[in-house]
């Protein structure tokens, strides 16, 4: 298999959120199995799900891998668990949460895996951290992350690291 690109989603929002995900950025870039290509800055957002959990830092970064999606999404929920994920509720509070957003060009619709992910375009807390590392990235839908990021109303985010103060 060739090198593909694909994009995660960083989030957390227990114990230290913002150095759980620097952390887990660090853990991205020593991993063998792909190269870390680039980081966006990272937001604070409040929670999509139930509002009794603190807010969130979120974060996108790009690797590129030779990978298939399936296996690189394990790898995201290997590392999740070693940062002490529980999955008690449903868009519930955690200390790490890794989203496969893009994986290249493909198309992946099976109840294990969805790429792109369902909530892509209509998440601020996504698209905006995205735009930081990939604005001109050309979305399946036909749009620009720029262009997508341009059609929500949501609440802007508060940046609470900016990227070029992040050293991994």
């Amino acid at each position: 298999m060739s090198q593909l690109n694909a994009f995660i989603a960083l989030g957390s929002n227990l114990g230290k959120p913002a150095e759980n995900i620097l952390s887990a950025l660090k853990v991205l870039s020593e991993d063998p199995r792909w190269q870390l290509l680039a980081y966006s800055s990272l937001y604070g957002s409040k929670p999509m799900g139930p509002q009794d959990q603190p807010d969130y830092v979120n974060a996108v970064c790009s690797v590129s891998t030779k990978l298939t999606a399936a296996a690189l999404l394990q790898a995201l929920h290997d590392i999740e668990d070693a940062f002490g994920r529980k999955r008690v509720r449903h868009w519930g509070e955690r200390t790490l949460d890794l989203d496969l957003l893009l994986f290249g060009e493909q198309q992946h619709h099976s109840e294990q895996l969805r790429v792109p992910h369902p909530g892509l375009y209509e998440r601020n807390f996504v698209l905006v951290p995205l735009a930081d590392i990939a604005s001109d990235w050309l979305l399946p839908n036909g749009r620009t992350v720029t262009q997508q990021k341009d059609t929500l109303t949501e609440d802007s985010l508060d940046m609470i690291i900016c990227r070029s103060d992040i050293s991994i």
